[in-house]
């Protein structure tokens, strides 16, 4: 196998982000090499986790051990002020591990930058974000509800005000890791008169609320992320209401880094099955005194579509980085059409990787008994279009994609 097969690690296609070292003095080998050290535990529990589908609680422990969990705080706050670039970096090496606990990962850090962004002009928020830090304390997010589904832009529950005192309970069918987590940060309606969607988005620590669980979590894939629905009923103050409308938060931060974080993990896991078929190919040709199996042109198809996809992924990144202080840039149709259907884009083709790695394993791959197995990669990543449904943004996109201007040429 040639050296231009090898897999490598999505920051590698990342130049231009800043490193860890550049930012808090830590040098990159250090996030590196903590970063490892969880993937190597998520890794090892991956397939326990996925047969019972349980938390993954030893690579989050290992997580919080190797203080993964506040990386992107500034560093003000005892955080390292890591940038957007290196955490899609750690949920790749962790969804090339285990993708619930990647996933997992991912959602946590888009809370974190929400609250990085949107929360520094109020003080409860500042004092969270040093928890985080100090306490590696890990966030849940509730955002999906009641028959709406993923229609995040829209909430049923309203806040309710007593002075200084908000109360919310909210019937959330989806609280990934809800149980587990430290606390969570959920959407609702500004008030009881106010429309589905005029938003806030509201932190609360688990000191502030009960789960009253009312759906299981069975899955086909992804099932250590133990994302079933419960009844949330939570008290607070008002403070603890992001000060920025939802409306800004949902634009400039929650859909773009969810999706590239999201999109991180699912590259991750495609990384990881395409391993599998290279280990595959490599033993099969050593039984066979260098003969390959019939399945040897789906690697090649795969290791393509997984270069496309990291370059896709790493593109996006650079892309959302170089206006992340741009208001209006992010607010643009031609933005927020783009960070969609990338989503779209790394969705699809994450699944079209595993199935390639599939093809090239043969039964080897289709069983769940042995090295080669890639079934546990292809049930987690068949779950990429579903979240926020593929055909949701596309319904949602379509009008919006008629009034931009076709690109007048390849590199403008």
């Amino acid at each position: 196998m040639t050296r231009e097969a090898r897999i490598t690690p999505l920051h590698k296609l990342q130049p231009v982000a800043d490193t860890v070292a550049e930012k808090s003095g830590a040098g990159v080998a250090s996030l590196e090499a903590r970063t490892a050290a969880v993937a190597a535990m998520a890794a090892a529990c991956a397939a326990a986790v996925d047969r019972d589908a349980r938390f993954p609680e030893e690579a989050i422990a290992a997580a919080r051990a190797q203080r993964l969990l506040g990386i992107m705080v500034p560093r003000e706050l005892g955080g390292e002020g890591a940038s957007l670039g290196d955490v899609a970096d750690v949920c790749y090496r962790l969804g090339r591990a285990c993708a619930s606990t990647g996933m997992i990962y991912a959602m946590h850090q888009t809370k974190i930058a929400c609250l990085v962004r949107h929360g520094r002009s109020s003080a409860w928020h500042e004092r969270l974000l040093r928890r985080i830090c100090t306490e590696q304390l890990l966030l849940a997010s509730s955002t999906t509800e009641g028959q709406g589904g993923g229609d995040i832009r829209s909430s049923a529950a309203a806040v309710e005000r007593n002075g200084s005192r908000i109360g919310l309970e909210r019937r959330a069918t989806v609280i990934s890791y809800g149980a587990y987590a430290d606390g969570v940060v959920t959407t609702a309606r500004r008030s009881a008169d106010a429309a589905a969607s005029d938003q806030v988005l509201i932190a609360f620590v688990k000191e502030n609320y009960v789960l009253e669980p009312f759906l299981a979590w069975d899955t086909l894939g992804m099932r250590g992320t133990c994302s079933a629905g419960f009844t949330l009923k939570a008290q607070g103050d008002i403070e603890q209401i992001l000060p920025v409308p939802y409306d800004k938060i949902h634009q400039q931060t929650m859909v773009p880094v969810a999706h590239l974080c999201w999109a991180s993990v699912w590259t991750g896991a495609a990384a990881g099955a395409v391993e599998r078929a290279q280990n595959f190919l490599r033993n099969a040709a050593r039984q066979s005194n260098g003969q390959l199996p019939p399945g040897a042109p789906h690697f090649m198809k795969a290791n393509s579509a997984l270069r496309t996809l990291r370059s896709l992924v790493a593109s996006a990144v650079r892309n959302y980085e170089a206006v992340a202080d741009d208001e209006r840039a992010l607010a643009s149709l031609d933005f927020q059409t783009t960070i969609n259907l990338t989503k779209v884009e790394a969705s699809e083709l994450a699944v079209s990787v595993v199935l390639s790695a599939l093809r090239a394993c043969g039964l080897s791959g289709y069983r769940n008994d042995g090295d080669f197995s890639v079934g546990r990669h292809l049930r987690d990543v068949l779950s990429s279009p579903i979240m926020i449904n593929n055909d949701r943004i596309l319904a949602n996109v379509s009008g919006a994609a008629l009034l931009s201007a076709l690109p007048a040429g390849v590199q403008v």
